[in-house]
């Protein structure tokens, strides 16, 4: 057990109460931070969050619940921000611009920040004077579902001062838990927001009625498309087939827990987009990633063909059939 550093988890979500999982591993205690009083109330009854992930079961001694943000933050030298990107902005404005000063702060958020247009690093870096050296990316590949069932996954840390990406990382791994470190925190945070654009695709074609055939050369043409695209914005040296870019769009393509290809699938079979939310309960970042991919794109003009094809069908309303049909034409 470690509690030489105090870690804040904000968020109530799937991925948020898998990493509250995670941590618990090593730490004697984790503060997490959950708006819902109602939430809190449960969890130090039961033991489980009543809302995701109702299987896990946690130690709630190991847990310090709050509804109280700045008072969450202000308590921590390590913060994990696991909030939808679209609320992520709502939830911190609150906030004094100093809140997380001489802190670390990791992304798990996998979005846009869609006031903005900016990824998470960057936003925390403009709006609250966070030096990027203390800005991490929390990613995969790795669903939140499987860590529930202590399957083995694998994390991906990344964080320019590679000595923070490190320090996290020996906080996570555990039995079930490996992570590997990386410095680029651009292209990291950019490969987790594409993926789950590709895999709204990949559902839309499912629920279309293509098979694994087609998919596989979607998810190849997608791996270059996101290749141009990060390389495009941050051009450093990176191996795109490293599974912190390869390997977190394939399971984000083609996992049954992938709530992005699950919305696309309801596209597909013929929901509108407000129908598939309705359903789903649960928020699919692609829906609001591929918005923003589009126009952050207008300055550098990438061609991103299936990024454009799911912004037709879901802001466009464009048929999914016709542009399924346009867009295979397109693949190679």
């Amino acid at each position: 057990m470690n509690q030489t550093h105090k870690i804040t988890v904000i968020g109530s979500g799937s991925w948020a109460t898998a990493l509250v999982k995670i941590l618990c591993n090593n730490l004697h205690q984790v503060t997490w931070y959950l708006r819902n009083e109602q939430d809190i109330t449960h969890i130090k009854q039961f033991g489980h969050n009543p809302r995701y992930l109702n299987s896990v079961q946690f130690d709630v001694q190991k847990l310090n619940l709050s509804s109280n943000l700045e008072a969450s933050i202000s308590s921590a030298d390590i913060v994990i921000l696991a909030v939808p990107s679209a609320f992520i902005h709502t939830v911190l404005s609150t906030l004094p611009k100093t809140c997380f000063k001489g802190k670390k702060v990791f992304s798990a958020i996998k979005g846009i920040v869609p006031e903005y247009n900016l990824i998470v690093g960057e936003y925390l870096n403009s709006q609250y004077n966070v030096p990027f050296e203390d800005i991490g990316v929390i990613t995969g590949p790795c669903h939140a579902e499987e860590v529930a069932l202590e399957r083995l996954s694998y994390l991906t840390i990344a964080c320019s001062q590679i000595s923070n990406a490190e320090l996290l990382s020996s906080l996570m791994r555990c039995r079930y838990i490996k992570c590997n470190s990386s410095d680029d925190i651009y292209g990291t945070e950019l490969s987790a927001v594409l993926k789950n654009v590709v895999a709204v695709a990949g559902g839309i074609c499912r629920g279309l009625g293509y098979g694994d055939n087609f998919l596989a050369v979607l998810v190849s043409n997608a791996i270059q498309e996101i290749k141009r695209f990060v390389d495009a914005v941050h051009p450093i040296e990176r191996d795109i087939k490293d599974s912190a870019y390869l390997g977190d769009l394939l399971v984000t393509a083609y996992s049954q827990f992938s709530r992005n290809r699950m919305f696309g699938n309801m596209l597909g079979k013929g929901y509108s987009v407000q129908q598939a939310q309705v359903e789903m309960n649960m928020i699919a970042e692609g829906y609001y990633a591929v918005k923003c991919v589009i126009e952050i794109n207008k300055k550098y003009q990438v061609e991103m063909p299936i990024t454009s094809a799911v912004f037709n069908i879901i802001y466009n309303k464009k048929p999914a059939r016709t542009e399924m049909e346009l867009l295979a034409e397109k693949l190679a």
